[in-house]
């Protein structure tokens, strides 16, 4: 059982350490590129912006964005913008997403997110919690996979996990974490790998934030993931 509320305050923490960390950037740094191929820093704040408020719309049974043209174009114009106006609209859009997370709701209902895909109302708060905390790393300022909350890291390992189940692209395997814990994914039938390796590597690899090198695969090679 999903717990919304609980979530939602893990959001709130992630969002408090993101802003911080970002306040100790200057204009420059945020022109700086991010680690995501062709954004800038400035670039990783303004989609975290835009998704605070198309999370709310999707609460709302909106549609998340006008459309994926729209949603690049809002990143892009709102990428230069100077350091502290980034900062107030994160804080702001993170402010009204609690707000709408905080009104009565069916958390059990289902609702629509980008591209036709849906899930229950309840998970939407996890989802908000994975884009802060995967894009705070990306910013690169500091912030490393390595430093993400043990209970985040798990929850977005079995999230993904998940995800990649049954997908015709990616050969049935078996995670192996650092701790033991054996989690399968990938394609139908008897999985023919095992992947191992630490947790944050895990997570770097299935998120598409490392390459998977400082991983260990038994009985073949680590295959290429499809992006997310």
């Amino acid at each position: 059982m999903i717990d919304h509320a609980h979530d939602l305050e893990s959001v709130r923490g992630a969002t408090e350490r993101l802003l911080t960390a970002a306040a100790r950037m200057d204009n420059a740094a945020v022109t700086k590129s991010s680690r995501l191929p062709g954004w800038s820093r400035g670039h990783v704040l303004a989609h975290l912006s835009r998704n605070a408020d198309a999370l709310v719309n999707v609460l709302r049974g909106r549609p998340m964005y006008p459309s994926g043209d729209a949603r690049d174009a809002d990143i892009e114009r709102d990428a230069p913008r100077p350091l502290h106006v980034q900062l107030a609209d994160l804080r702001e859009s993170a402010a009204r997403f609690q707000e709408q997370g905080a009104v009565p709701a069916d958390w059990s209902r289902t609702v629509e997110l980008r591209n036709g895909v849906t899930d229950t109302a309840s998970r939407v708060p996890f989802r908000r919690w994975a884009e802060v905390e995967l894009h705070h790393v990306d910013l690169g300022i500091g912030y490393e996979l390595e430093d993400l909350p043990e209970e985040f890291t798990q929850r977005e390992i079995n999230f993904l996990t998940e995800r990649f189940r049954g997908h015709p692209d990616v050969p049935a395997l078996v995670i192996e974490e650092d701790d033991g814990r054996r989690i399968p994914t990938g394609g139908h039938g008897e999985p023919a790998l095992v992947v191992t390796g630490r947790q944050a590597d895990l997570l770097g690899w299935l998120a598409g934030r490392r390459d998977g090198s400082a991983l260990t695969v038994h009985r073949g090679a680590l295959p290429s993931l499809p992006p997310l």
